[in-house]
This record gives C-alpha cells, structure tokens and sequence, in this order.
C-alpha cells in the first residue's frame, strides 16, 4: 500500500513538474519576444529557472561566483542531465551566452527561446558544418561575449565525466580569454539520464577555479570529475 501511494506521489510530483516547466517556458517566451533588451531577456530566463527549482521544492545554492573573472571568459561544466541547462541558466549573471548543440534548435518553441537568449548552435556531426560553427563562435567571442559549453558534448547512464571536446579550450585560446571550471553537483539524481521521473533533491554549482586556456582543458576535467565525485572516462 505505502509503495503504491508512493508511486502515485511521484507521478504526481512528475506532472506538477511538467506543467510548471511548460507554463514558466511559455511564459519566458512571450516575455521575450518583445523585450528588445538581450541582458533583459537572460535576466528574464535566469529568474525562471530558478522560480522553477523554488516552486519544485528542489534545494538550490550556487558557491564561488565572486570567483568568475571580472573580464569575458569561457565557463566549462559537466554534463549529467538534460536540466543542466536551466541550472546554470539559474546559477550565472546574464552576461553568458551558452553553446549548444545544433538538435535542440529543431525542438519546437525551445529553439526559439534559445535564439532569443542569444544561443549559439553548433554542429558536432559534420566536420564542414560544425566548422561554419565554430568560426561564427570565435567572431561571437571576439566582440567581448561570455561563453557556456558542456565539453562533453552529451550524457548517459554512466557516472563519468566523459572526454573534453576542443571547442570551448580553442575559442578561449583564440579569444584570450580565460578559462572557467564550473562543478554542477546533483543534477543526475534529480532528473536521471534515460528517465522522465524528476526528484526533490538538493543541486549546488560550484565555481572552482578560473585558469588560462593553455592548460585549461585536461585541468579543467580532472577539477570537475574530483568536486562532483565521478571518475574520469577512458
């Protein structure tokens, strides 16, 4: 009986989650639609996220932001799930643009969003692609913009920081510009990779250290895999 009642909980916390994740990202759409400002609409989209975790009941605290430089920079994260997104949405100061793969601008509405919130989509498939990409990134990075990548690129069961792709250590070189390593602790037990369950349990981002892009990206890896507790893929 206490298991049944349980499970319905749960897929009514599921459904309640649902309904607040769509009726807030509608919301922020219309919103930013018409807001001419690109810092107000990421103000508009932070406040959300984190109205999101609040009204979910998920704990939520961010460490280290007086670390992030006081000049443009790139912020490498790890990637354990799809709510990673929003959380560090909810975690850093409007001035950051995330780089994103290039699926998500085909999922209807969130493709939109995501360009109003000045995303930059790119292509990791196809090499002639994926460089058109990358040099529109470099140009984006060249004007003074602030960078978001999750290196790993994708995610799965597996409790692992997977390898670094290049492409956020390559624009902060080519950019001079330095390197963030940013820990996301909890995300993969909140919302489990494979699953649609979401549970109430703590998320903390973390701002560990700040280096240059030379020896950033094997630095940055190990940093991560050693705050959030997961070992290093092969």
């Amino acid at each position: 009986m206490q298991k049944s009642l349980r499970k319905a909980a749960q897929w009514l916390y599921n459904g309640y989650c649902l309904v607040l994740f769509t009726a807030l990202g509608l919301t922020v759409l219309a919103v930013n639609l018409f807001l001419p400002n690109l810092r107000r609409r990421r103000r508009v989209a932070g406040a959300a996220s984190r109205a999101f975790l609040r009204a979910a009941g998920i704990p939520f605290s961010v460490d280290g932001l007086n670390r992030l430089p006081q000049v443009p920079c790139v912020v490498v994260a790890n990637h354990a799930s799809y709510i990673d997104g929003l959380v560090a949405a909810a975690a850093l100061p409007p001035e950051f643009a995330f780089v994103i793969k290039k699926e998500m601008v085909r999922v209807p509405l969130a493709g939109l969003l995501l360009r109003r919130l000045g995303s930059q989509f790119v292509e990791r498939f196809n090499r002639h692609k994926g460089g058109v990409d990358t040099r529109r990134v470099l140009k984006l990075a060249a004007t003074g913009q602030s960078l978001v990548f999750f290196p790993e690129g994708t995610f799965n069961e597996i409790r692992q920081i997977g390898k670094f792709l290049g492409g956020a250590f390559t624009t902060a070189a080519r950019s001079d510009m330095p390197v963030v390593a940013m820990a996301i602790h909890g995300t993969r037990a909140v919302l489990p990779p494979g699953g649609v369950a979401v549970y109430a349990l703590p998320i903390r981002v973390e701002i560990l250290e700040v280096l240059t892009a030379s020896d950033a990206r094997q630095r940055c890896r190990e940093l991560i895999a050693h705050a959030v507790g997961e070992p290093l893929a092969p």
